[in-house]
This record gives structure tokens, sequence and C-alpha cells, in this order.
């Protein structure tokens, strides 16, 4: 079973996803775990502050490292693996989304604001993951989806092993009705030929074990 913790400022943003669907199921079988970590709780003074205005000046605000210290503290699993969503990150793919299942719990901390602190990057994470080129507000999309692709690397999360992409490929699919005003079903995969059907989706898609 992996152990997911998300530390964020805004847990109810992200609790129903990961309690629905795959997620939730992986769940009640006892696959996974999640572990919502408000950050707030962990804020400074009677407001429970978790950021400040950076050090040399510049627009908005930045997460303090205590706050997200403290958190990180409360989880206390010695061999987790720490990650800091951010712009400056290694491209999440396909790989590391087999290389983190094999944690047994994975600590996700979700930015805010203009960045996080940059000894959060340095000294508390393990590494930091980036989705691509492209500026979010927040980690909290980061944390689910890196959430949910690991979680499917792990063995009874998918009723059949084979519907992942790692497998079987990804290439188009169809269903009734076989004709559906003027667009058609390719007569490929109507003739039942599955020598053909397979040559078809090598040639339309990407095969499994490319990704």
């Amino acid at each position: 079973m992996i152990t997911f913790h998300i530390i964020t400022l805004f847990p109810e943003a992200i609790e129903d996803y990961l309690h629905a669907s795959i997620l939730g199921r992986a769940e009640k079988k006892k696959i996974v775990k999640f572990h919502l970590v408000d950050l707030r709780k962990f804020g400074l003074g009677p407001h429970k502050k978790v950021d400040d205005r950076p050090f040399g000046g510049g627009p908005g605000m930045v997460m303090r490292v205590e706050p997200i210290t403290k958190a990180i503290a409360s989880i206390r699993r010695p061999k987790a693996r720490v990650i800091l969503f951010s712009t400056r990150g290694k491209t999440f793919t396909q790989k590391e989304a087999r290389r983190l299942a094999k944690y047994k719990d994975l600590v996700f901390i979700c930015g805010r604001y203009e960045g996080v602190d940059e000894r959060v990057a340095k000294h508390l994470a393990d590494e930091e993951l980036s989705l691509g080129d492209f500026v979010l507000a927040g980690g909290e999309l980061p944390a689910l989806i890196v959430t949910e692709a690991v979680s499917r690397q792990l063995p009874g999360v998918l009723g059949k092993y084979e519907s992942l992409e790692d497998i079987k490929g990804s290439y188009p699919v169809y269903t009734r009705p076989e004709r559906f005003g003027k667009w058609k079903v390719p007569e490929v995969l109507l003739e039942g030929d599955h020598k053909k059907i397979e040559e078809w989706r090598k040639k339309e898609g990407m095969v499994g074990g490319k990704i």
C-alpha cells in the first residue's frame, strides 16, 4: 500500500477527487491511502500565517519554510519520498510514475502564491517535479495527477493489468453505433480479424512499451 501525504492550504479542494472513481475504489481496497495535511494548522501566530514578503523585493508573497518544516515533521515517516512541485523541477513522465510507485510513502508539497522559500527545495524536498512548461496557481492539480498516475501502477487498482497503457498501448478506440451520421467506425475493427486489428492499432497509435 502507498500512502499519499499531500501538504496543501486547500485540502477541501482536492478531497472529493481522491475519494471518487478509480482512486476511491483503490482506497476502499486498501491499496492506497490518502493523508491530507492542512498547512494552515502549522501557520505562525494567532492568524496562522504561512507566507511573507520576499527578501530583495518583488511582487506577491512567498510561502514560509517554518510551517512546511512542521508539516513534514508531523508525518513521521522517515523513509518517505518528499516531492515539491515546481516549475523548475524535472518533468513528470510515465517512467517517473513507475519509479514513484515503489515507495510506501510519498509526501507532496503544494506551493501557492509566488512560490516556496528555496530552503524547502534545498533542504526538505528529495526532488522537484513539474508537469510541463506552463504555470499553475498551485501544486494541488499536479498532486492529483501524480497521485492518479502512480496509483495506476499498483496491482489491483485497475480492473485488468492489461488496462495499463504501458501494456496495451495507446490507440484510437470506437464503440456503438457503427455509423453516426457521416462518421463511421473503421472497417478493420468490424471484420473480426485480430491480426489485422493489431496491425492497425500499431499503425494508428502508440503501442505498449513506448510510453
